[in-house]
């Protein structure tokens, strides 16, 4: 996850210490309370809490529902814009993790647009920003858009680090009880793009992800069976000669990734990898880029923590500088 600048950190620490003085954000908010809400595209606050774990913040309710209730249990405090695509997919996975805290931690959304001054508190230069909030002091922060596992573990990771400060963490997760796990209902959109690819039909299946990924940009079971998809379908085509070409033509970086193509259809992870990095050590401009760009979209085959593609991201980076 990328780390905002710790003397943003910092100020905002100082700000929160100082229990953050709103008050002319108050006085305009209850200037505006008989007024009727504005309408707009980028307007969060319209919509309303998307779950009982998950408030929509402004100015008038900061103080109340980020501050004061940071006493109690974690506030995780996401500063996003209705323009954001970016915004759009970690709200989509932060709301999901939110309803499985069950209370533990609270979700706070702030439209950075609709409310300038709490953006402004935070010091927002770029959005998404996400901010953990516990007894008043900014914990940790991100602004990235992090897959869903690895997000599951940064707020995991606060909650053991405060479960004994903050009461509210072991009350909300004592009331809720243990979960059942409920099987997920099977999504008829995955059933279809799979019937197609089991039959072969590569044009169809591939379709059938994209559609998903057009409706949910979030979706990685949708964007890992692409990367399949669209890797099957490329092996299929390659002649199996392209190997010696490759071994007997070093230059030729169109070799060396439909070579690596086969070589990771066969298991042969470590070679596939290896024979691209060694395209990338001996190559300049746009041939390297090509190599670079090819051996990156084969790391999106595997799991993020296979140590295999954690030697090659090593190993890579080795080679580019």
């Amino acid at each position: 996850m990328t780390r905002p600048d710790p003397r943003q950190t910092a100020a905002l620490s100082a700000a929160l210490s100082r229990a953050v003085d709103l008050s002319a954000l108050k006085a305009r908010a209850d200037a505006t309370k008989t007024a009727p809400p504005a309408v707009g595209a980028n307007t969060a606050a319209a919509a309303g809490p998307v779950s009982g774990f998950v408030i929509d913040v402004t100015e008038a309710n900061f103080e109340a529902e980020v501050v004061e209730r940071s006493l109690q249990i974690p506030v995780v405090v996401a500063l996003v814009a209705g323009w954001s695509a970016q915004s759009k997919q970690l709200l989509a996975t932060l709301e999901k993790l939110a309803a499985e805290g069950r209370g533990a931690w609270r979700l706070a959304v702030v439209d950075v647009e609709a409310s300038p001054r709490v953006a402004q508190l935070f010091g927002v230069q770029a959005v998404p920003m996400v901010i953990a909030i516990a007894a008043r002091q900014p914990v940790d922060a991100f602004n990235d858009v992090p897959p869903e596992d690895r997000a599951r573990q940064w707020i995991n990771s606060i909650l053991d680090a405060l479960r004994d400060r903050l009461p509210g963490i072991r009350a909300a997760e004592a009331d809720a009880g243990p979960v059942e796990e409920q099987p997920e209902p099977e999504d008829e959109r995955f059933t279809v793009a799979q019937d197609a690819l089991e039959k072969g039909d590569f044009t169809a299946a591939e379709a059938g992800y994209q559609a998903i990924l057009d409706a949910e940009p979030g979706n990685t079971d949708a964007r890992d069976a692409l990367a399949q998809v669209r890797f099957l379908a490329r092996t299929q085509q390659t002649d199996p000669s392209v190997i010696v070409r490759a071994d007997t033509s070093p230059d030729d970086i169109d070799a060396q990734m439909a070579a690596a193509d086969l070589e990771l259809a066969g298991q042969a992870v470590e070679k596939a990898f290896a024979r691209l990095i060694a395209a990338v050590r001996r190559s300049s401009g746009a041939d390297r880029d090509k190599a670079r760009t090819h051996l990156v979209s084969l790391f999106d085959l595997f799991a993020a923590d296979d140590p295999r593609v954690a030697k090659a991201r090593r190993d890579l980076a080795s080679a580019l500088f």
